[in-house]
């Protein structure tokens, strides 16, 4: 009789874009999710800035975003890019750029890899508490958002640089809060008439963003999104992210919630964890986000049991131990579990593992296989032995 799961996928495919060059960096379908994090020094402070995105390429960043709030940022921005190519330091950059929109986009897109604009701020108008707008008035910004887009577009095409058009819930231009709410659907039109410009005009190296403080928004406008692009033949990577979430604990469930979920349905190309913390304390959460996921493998691969009364052993303690023996050994599944019950079905797919039986022995297993059982007070050092007798032993790196 056939396997009824046979033909079940464990993975939803991921949404198929174009591939967008940012840098030396590749963001689309047909590339690995890409990491990103944003800087929290004052651009105009040239060597704290290139201090801190050095560090931040050195702990995984593969993408740094700078803020650039004036144009005397935007020059710096220069300079910071002159500092980093001359240590080497080889990670795109990309500048943020909000009010002012036209003149420091096309002032700092001589000099980074991207340029981000917020749609709802690029041509600033403020809030009028009006409740209405008409064909003619929504006509009439189009054309304004177009005449201070061009200037942008013809830099970033000369350079052959990307564009990210970050929308932000909680910056729409007060004319699609009148015409949509505070919804989904206006963050979603937002982002379009920026698309629908840049086609316009033939430049297509564009990122797009929808992010949310709210979980629920950020999902259903990302989701909207998706569907959107595909009726109007559009097939731009997403950037994901939950801005705003704090700090902390909840601050990481949270982003987890919104990135993985979508990620888990094949969208997004891109991600970014924002913490009220040093940024780099972003960058462990994406990488997790992904492994989790299986769309990257950055570390070992731990699958350990919750411990229960039939545990043969103290777990917590065992697999410490076994962690800080193996966790270098980068693309490994190791499993840890307590007792024989659940422990090789658990353990199945897992590359090795270590599974407690009674009278103080564990058992080692190479993948589905029962290897050898030996004591507990060895089965650490036993564990070593048998990945060296595979050859898959790798010495710890030496961390200056």
């Amino acid at each position: 009789m056939q396997n009824p799961s046979a033909n079940l996928s464990l993975t939803y495919p991921r949404r198929k874009t174009r591939s967008v060059r940012v840098g030396k960096v590749w963001i689309g379908s047909e590339h690995p999710v890409v990491v990103q994090s944003m800087i929290t020094e004052e651009t105009k402070n040239v060597d704290s800035c290139v201090r801190q995105i050095t560090e931040m390429a050195r702990k995984g960043a593969e993408l740094v975003r700078v803020t650039t709030p004036s144009i005397m940022e935007a020059n710096k921005l220069g300079e910071i890019k002159a500092k980093l190519e001359a240590r080497l330091v080889d990670v795109p950059i990309v500048a943020d750029v909000h009010h002012q929109g036209s003149d420091i986009a096309r002032t700092v897109a001589e000099f980074v890899d991207k340029v981000r604009i917020n749609p709802g701020l690029f041509v600033f108008n403020k809030h009028t508490g009006r409740v209405d707008f008409t064909d003619a008035d929504h006509d009439e910004q189009r054309n304004a958002i177009e005449e201070s887009l061009i200037p942008v577009l013809e830099v970033v095409k000369r350079r052959d640089i990307a564009m990210r058009i970050g929308v932000n819930h909680g910056s729409l231009a007060e004319r699609m809060l009148v015409t949509y709410g505070d919804t989904p659907e206006g963050m979603v039109e937002s982002a379009m008439e920026y698309l629908r410009i840049c086609q316009k005009h033939d430049y297509h190296n564009l990122v797009i963003s929808l992010k949310a403080s709210r979980v629920p928004i950020m999902l259903a406008a990302n989701r909207l999104m998706a569907r959107r692009m595909a009726e109007e033949n559009m097939d731009f990577p997403l950037h994901l992210g939950v801005t705003e979430a704090g700090d902390g604990q909840y601050a990481r469930i949270k982003s987890t919630a919104g990135i993985a979920t979508l990620l888990a349905e094949g969208i997004g190309d891109t991600i970014r964890v924002s913490l009220s913390e040093d940024p780099i304390m972003e960058l462990p959460v994406c990488y997790e986000i992904l492994q989790a996921l299986g769309l990257r493998k950055t570390q070992v691969e731990f699958i350990a049991c919750p411990s229960c009364g039939r545990t043969k052993f103290d777990l917590p303690s065992v697999l410490a131990k076994v962690k800080a023996a193996t966790q270098h050994l980068v693309g490994l599944d190791i499993a840890v579990m307590g007792c024989i019950v659940n422990g090789p079905g658990e353990m199945a797919d897992a590359d090795y593992g270590y599974v407690g039986k009674a009278g103080g022995k564990i058992t080692l297993y190479r993948k589905r296989d029962e290897i050898r059982t030996v004591d507990q007070s060895v089965g650490v050092e036993e564990l070593v032995s048998l990945i060296k007798e595979d050859g898959l032993w790798q010495e710890p790196k030496q961390v200056d």
